[in-house]
C-alpha cells in the first residue's frame, strides 16, 4: 500500500507593526508645516482600561484635600475626673465624660484629616498610562501638533485668533466651538504671555509639556502639542 505524504503548510509570518507613525504639523495660523515621525510605542499603543484607571485613581487620590475632621475621646477637652464612684450608686459605671456615648464627648471612628489616601504607582506605570491615553487620542484624531505658539503680549484676542485658526484644520472644528473642556495645550516651556492670553478662556488649559499627565488629558477633548520634536524627545526619556 502506498502511503500519502502529508504536506505541512507553513504559517504566514505575522506582519510587523510599524515602529513610527506619521502626523502633520501646523503653525498657529493653521497652515501645514510638514510632517513629524512619532514612535509607535508612545502614540500607537492599544487601549488598556485597567492600567489607565489605576493610575488616574492614584493621581486623583494624591490630589485629594481632606477637610472633614473629628476629635476622639483623647483629643476633646475636659473629662479628667471620674463622674462618680465605680460602685454603690446604682448607675452605670463611667470613667470619663468625654466618652463617645456622652454629650460633648469624643467621636468614635470619625473622619480624620491625617488620613493618607495616596496610592503608590510605579513611574513606568504612570508613563505607560500617559502613552496609552495619548495613543487613544491619536487614534480618535484628537491630537494636534503645532510648530510654535507665540504671543508678544498677553492678549485674549490673540488667543482666540489662534484657536480659530487651529479650528480651521480639518477635523478640529470643535476646538473653537466647544464651550467646555475643549483643549489641553502643552507648550514646550513656560511662556507667561501665552498662559495669560488663554487664562480667560475657560475651555482651554495651558501647561508645560513636562507637566502633561493622563488626568488633565482625559478632562479635555483635544490635545495640542507645541514643538513636536522636542515633545517626543521628552516623552521618550520617560520610557528609560
Amino acid at each position: 500500500m502506498e502511503t500519502k505524504k502529508k504536506t505541512m503548510t507553513k504559517a504566514a509570518p505575522k506582519a510587523k507593526t510599524a515602529s513610527e507613525i506619521s502626523a502633520k504639523v501646523y503653525d498657529q495660523s493653521g497652515k501645514s508645516k510638514g510632517d513629524v515621525k512619532l514612535p509607535a510605542d508612545i502614540f500607537g499603543l492599544s487601549w488598556n482600561a485597567d492600567l489607565v484607571h489605576q493610575v488616574v485613581h492614584s493621581m486623583l487620590s494624591d490630589r485629594r484635600t481632606i477637610f472633614a475632621h473629628t476629635k476622639n475621646r483623647g483629643q476633646v477637652r475636659g473629662g479628667g475626673k471620674k463622674p462618680w464612684q465605680q460602685k454603690g450608686t446604682g448607675r452605670a459605671r463611667h470613667g470619663s465624660t468625654r466618652s463617645p456615648i456622652w454629650v460633648g464627648g469624643g467621636v468614635a471612628h470619625g473622619p480624620n484629616n491625617l488620613k493618607n489616601y495616596g496610592r503608590k504607582v510605579n513611574k513606568k506605570m504612570k508613563a505607560k498610562a500617559l502613552f496609552t491615553v495619548l495613543s487613544k487620542k491619536m487614534q480618535d484624531g484628537e491630537v494636534l501638533f503645532v510648530s510654535d505658539i507665540s504671543i508678544a503680549k498677553p492678549k485674549t484676542t490673540d488667543a482666540i485668533g489662534i484657536l480659530k485658526s487651529l479650528a480651521s484644520v480639518k477635523g478640529y472644528a470643535d476646538l473653537f466651538t466647544k464651550k467646555k473642556n475643549s483643549a489641553y495645550i502643552a507648550v514646550a516651556e513656560k511662556n507667561p504671555a501665552v498662559e495669560k492670553s488663554f487664562a480667560n478662556l475657560g475651555n482651554v488649559k495651558v501647561d508645560e509639556m513636562r507637566n502633561i499627565n493622563p488626568v488633565d488629558i482625559l478632562n479635555m477633548k483635544y490635545v495640542v502639542i507645541e514643538q513636536p520634536a522636542a515633545a517626543v524627545a521628552f516623552l521618550e526619556r520617560k520610557m528609560k
